[in-house]
């Protein structure tokens, strides 16, 4: 009877199983200071600005940045988009993701490394982090001692703030949905003597997705973060795909850096076999994806390069020369140089400046109005009247503009047709008026039963806002 406890002598050959759903050890970062530390720090900062201010700041009477989703009104800053824009927003997308190809191909994944917000909110919780709990030392023993006073207390700290902040990104999140001002007010709970308990004036929804939101950013950014971009981001998967030997990544130059071992500061390493790399692990210890460089490209690589910065703070207590890690090539480090012009670049650039001339001129050229035309199917066809066909229609004028407008109609087409009980209609910003007119021609003027009618519809304090709608005119068959 075999053992049930016995684990067989393994070797080489045999097959491994990994446990998918077993979890990594906890990473605890050390804190390094460098060039594209500074960098991460002065990309994310603005970005983060943007994001809190934008909902805050007022046009006129509404937020700069508003998607008005129950008026299907998307403001941004004076454009207002609509949902018939929405061949725009899908360029934009397009546009986006060329962009986002075009520079992974030149310098690797600094979107993530540098201005992806998983990135950013990350980095905030981690600087929280370090502020409460110690740089990386710290955190292992405080994570290792028994719960106390001081244990409870830093731990609390840090919770606390990452709720705060995680609060303050749900709350601006739906801001951008719901008047971010109201939003807050609506928030605060207060008595209601009428049914005798606390209350809040914003809407279930509202205060639904705003906790929502809150949860996710708390989850992500302070107990998820790595996993996110190592098993949860489809852009580590495909990067690969746009990746070449001259693309710009953060690479271990092993032909310098091998054999590795310590050694003492003024100690002829090469003699005894030595590279450059002292193995100090500085390279691991700062990578927030817990991935070695020094074991070549990975997908896990956000390319932020913290082991960069680390990397040379040691190359300089050594006294050795900088850029054992660096943002490189492969090319470079197999022949000493990059091509950065090259097919595939080129290609991708001009495709996005010819996308980008192109939505920049649709917008320019973009119409604040529009106009649908319906034939009265609740009537006849058509009726006749006095020799005259007439036919009826229902006009709806749609106002995409900031400001009131007085529209005329005018109607052209194979016959000379005639407005009849028509005046010019105001709308006003924002809205979808609907006319019911009268056309009306000889009927000896019709060429035949079927007839091509256009409405053009115009401003009278623009004439360059126009908008033109094709419909059919019935008549009766010619003999």
């Amino acid at each position: 009877m075999k053992d049930s406890n016995h684990k067989p002598e393994s070797n080489n050959n045999d097959i491994k199983y990994v446990n998918l759903y077993e979890t990594d050890n906890k990473i605890y970062t050390r804190k390094i200071k460098g060039f594209y530390q500074a960098l991460r720090r002065y990309t994310g900062i603005p970005l983060i600005l943007g994001f809190v201010l934008l909902p805050w700041i007022n046009l006129g009477d509404r937020p700069a940045v508003w998607f008005d989703l129950p008026e299907r009104q998307f403001h941004i800053l004076s454009v207002t988009f609509w949902p018939q824009d929405f061949m725009l927003l899908a360029w934009l997308l397009i546009i986006a993701a060329f962009l986002l190809f075009t520079v992974t191909v030149l310098l690797g994944r600094v979107w993530c490394g540098f201005t992806c917000p998983q990135t950013v909110w990350t980095l905030i919780y981690i600087a929280v982090e370090h502020f409460f709990e110690g740089d990386r030392n710290k955190r292992i023993k405080l994570d290792s001692q028994p719960w106390g006073v001081e244990k409870i207390l830093r731990k609390g700290a840090k919770h606390t703030v990452w709720l705060l902040i995680a609060f303050i990104t749900g709350l601006t999140f739906i801001g951008y949905f719901v008047p971010v001002k109201e939003l807050s007010v609506g928030l605060i709970p207060y008595f209601d003597k009428e049914h005798g308990m606390l209350t809040l004036d914003a809407h279930p929804a509202a205060i639904f997705w705003v906790f929502f939101f809150t949860a996710i950013t708390y989850l992500n950014a302070g107990w998820l973060r790595e996993q996110v971009c190592k098993f949860m981001c489809p852009y580590a998967r495909f990067q690969s795909v746009m990746y070449d030997e001259d693309t710009l990544a953060v690479h271990y130059d092993a032909a310098r850096g091998e054999n590795r071992g310590p050694r003492k500061a003024n100690q002829d390493y090469k003699a005894q076999g030595l590279g450059d790399c002292i193995d100090c692990s500085w390279c691991v210890q700062v990578c927030p994806v817990d991935i070695d460089i020094r074991d070549g490209l990975q997908y896990e690589c956000i390319n932020c390069g913290l082991c960069v910065d680390a990397c040379n703070q040691v190359m300089d207590k050594m006294d050795y020369p900088r850029g054992l890690i660096r943002f490189t090539s492969d090319d470079e480090l197999k022949t000493g140089k990059t091509r950065f012009i090259r097919p595939r670049l080129f290609g991708y650039l001009a495709g996005v400046i010819i996308m980008m001339a192109a939505f920049t001129t649709a917008l320019w050229v973009r119409q604040p109005l529009s106009v649908d035309v319906l034939r009265d199917r609740s009537t006849q066809m058509y009726r006749i009247v006095r020799g005259n066909v007439r036919n009826v229609y229902t006009v709806k004028i749609n106002n995409m503009s900031e400001t009131p407008h007085t529209y005329r109609i005018k109607v052209s087409g194979d016959a000379p047709y005639e407005l009849k009980r028509y005046r010019s209609v105001v709308v006003n910003s924002g809205e979808v008026f609907s006319i019911p007119v009268q056309v009306m021609v000889k009927k000896e003027a019709l060429p035949s039963a079927k007839n091509k009618i256009i409405f053009t519809v115009q401003s009278k304090e623009d004439n360059a806002v126009t908008a033109t709608e094709t419909s059919s005119f019935i008549g009766p068959t010619k003999k």
